[in-house]
Protein backbone atom coordinates (compact mmCIF):
# COMPACT_ATOMS: atom_id res chain seq x y z
CA UNK A 1 0.00 0.00 0.00
CA UNK A 2 1.09 3.67 -0.63
CA UNK A 3 -0.49 6.99 0.64
CA UNK A 4 -1.10 9.62 -2.33
CA UNK A 5 -1.75 13.27 -1.06
CA UNK A 6 -3.51 15.53 -3.42
CA UNK A 7 -3.16 18.88 -2.88
CA UNK A 8 -5.76 21.62 -4.60
CA UNK A 9 -5.68 25.11 -5.19
CA UNK A 10 -7.73 26.18 -2.13
CA UNK A 11 -5.29 24.94 0.55
CA UNK A 12 -7.62 21.44 1.21
CA UNK A 13 -5.82 18.20 0.74
CA UNK A 14 -7.22 14.84 0.58
CA UNK A 15 -5.00 11.67 1.07
CA UNK A 16 -5.39 8.26 0.28
CA UNK A 17 -4.33 4.61 0.38
CA UNK A 18 -3.97 2.70 -2.75
CA UNK A 19 -2.11 -0.57 -3.82
CA UNK A 20 0.58 -0.77 -5.75
CA UNK A 21 0.23 -0.76 -9.24
CA UNK A 22 -2.52 1.66 -9.53
CA UNK A 23 -2.28 5.32 -11.22
CA UNK A 24 -2.84 8.90 -9.57
CA UNK A 25 -5.53 9.15 -11.87
CA UNK A 26 -7.43 5.74 -10.84
CA UNK A 27 -6.77 6.47 -7.24
CA UNK A 28 -8.06 9.98 -7.74
CA UNK A 29 -11.36 8.75 -9.50
CA UNK A 30 -12.12 5.83 -7.37
CA UNK A 31 -11.91 7.88 -4.33
CA UNK A 32 -13.84 11.10 -5.73
CA UNK A 33 -11.02 13.65 -5.62
CA UNK A 34 -12.16 16.37 -6.77
CA UNK A 35 -10.31 18.38 -9.61
CA UNK A 36 -9.46 14.72 -11.52
CA UNK A 37 -11.53 14.41 -14.42
CA UNK A 38 -10.00 10.77 -16.23
CA UNK A 39 -12.11 11.40 -19.20
CA UNK A 40 -10.39 8.87 -21.40
CA UNK A 41 -9.65 6.33 -19.15
CA UNK A 42 -6.02 5.98 -18.71
CA UNK A 43 -5.42 6.07 -22.09
CA UNK A 44 -3.78 9.67 -22.42
CA UNK A 45 -5.37 10.92 -24.40
CA UNK A 46 -7.34 13.69 -22.70
CA UNK A 47 -5.36 15.40 -20.25
CA UNK A 48 -7.89 15.63 -17.85
CA UNK A 49 -6.12 14.09 -15.12
CA UNK A 50 -2.78 16.87 -15.28
CA UNK A 51 -1.12 17.16 -12.18
CA UNK A 52 1.83 18.80 -10.73
CA UNK A 53 4.39 16.08 -8.85
CA UNK A 54 5.98 17.81 -5.78
CA UNK A 55 9.66 17.71 -6.49
CA UNK A 56 10.76 15.16 -3.73
CA UNK A 57 8.83 12.38 -6.00
CA UNK A 58 10.31 13.56 -9.34
CA UNK A 59 13.17 11.20 -9.30
CA UNK A 60 11.08 8.56 -8.68
CA UNK A 61 9.50 8.12 -11.71
CA UNK A 62 9.75 6.86 -15.32
CA UNK A 63 10.11 9.50 -17.56
CA UNK A 64 7.97 11.60 -19.68
CA UNK A 65 6.90 9.38 -22.96
CA UNK A 66 6.20 10.77 -26.13
CA UNK A 67 2.59 10.23 -26.29
CA UNK A 68 2.29 11.85 -22.64
CA UNK A 69 4.74 14.81 -23.52
CA UNK A 70 2.58 15.78 -26.32
CA UNK A 71 -0.57 15.50 -24.75
CA UNK A 72 0.95 18.09 -21.57
CA UNK A 73 0.99 20.51 -24.06
CA UNK A 74 -2.52 20.41 -24.39
CA UNK A 75 -3.52 20.84 -20.38
CA UNK A 76 -6.30 23.31 -19.66
CA UNK A 77 -3.56 25.15 -16.69
CA UNK A 78 -0.38 25.72 -18.00
CA UNK A 79 1.60 23.05 -18.48
CA UNK A 80 4.77 23.05 -15.73
CA UNK A 81 8.31 22.68 -17.09
CA UNK A 82 9.60 19.79 -14.78
CA UNK A 83 6.35 18.96 -12.84
CA UNK A 84 3.74 18.15 -14.51
CA UNK A 85 2.87 14.89 -15.48
CA UNK A 86 -0.83 12.67 -16.56
CA UNK A 87 -2.13 11.42 -13.31
CA UNK A 88 -2.85 8.34 -16.04
CA UNK A 89 0.81 7.24 -16.86
CA UNK A 90 1.93 7.51 -13.24
CA UNK A 91 1.77 3.90 -11.15
CA UNK A 92 2.61 3.56 -7.66
CA UNK A 93 5.31 1.11 -7.02
CA UNK A 94 6.87 -0.66 -4.50
CA UNK A 95 9.56 1.48 -3.80
CA UNK A 96 6.93 4.68 -3.21
CA UNK A 97 5.70 4.44 0.16
CA UNK A 98 3.93 8.03 -0.44
CA UNK A 99 3.56 10.42 -3.22
CA UNK A 100 2.62 14.05 -2.94
CA UNK A 101 0.87 15.89 -5.92
CA UNK A 102 -0.65 19.48 -6.70
CA UNK A 103 -4.12 19.53 -8.58
CA UNK A 104 -4.17 22.41 -11.05
CA UNK A 105 -7.12 24.91 -10.87
CA UNK A 106 -8.86 23.48 -13.81
CA UNK A 107 -8.77 20.27 -16.29
CA UNK A 108 -11.36 21.38 -18.96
Amino acid sequence: MAKITFHHTNGHTDTVDVDTGTSLMRAAVTNGIHGIIGECGGQAMCATCHVHLREPYLDSLPPISEDEDEMLDCTATPRHDTRSRLGCQIEVTDSQAEIEVDIPESQV
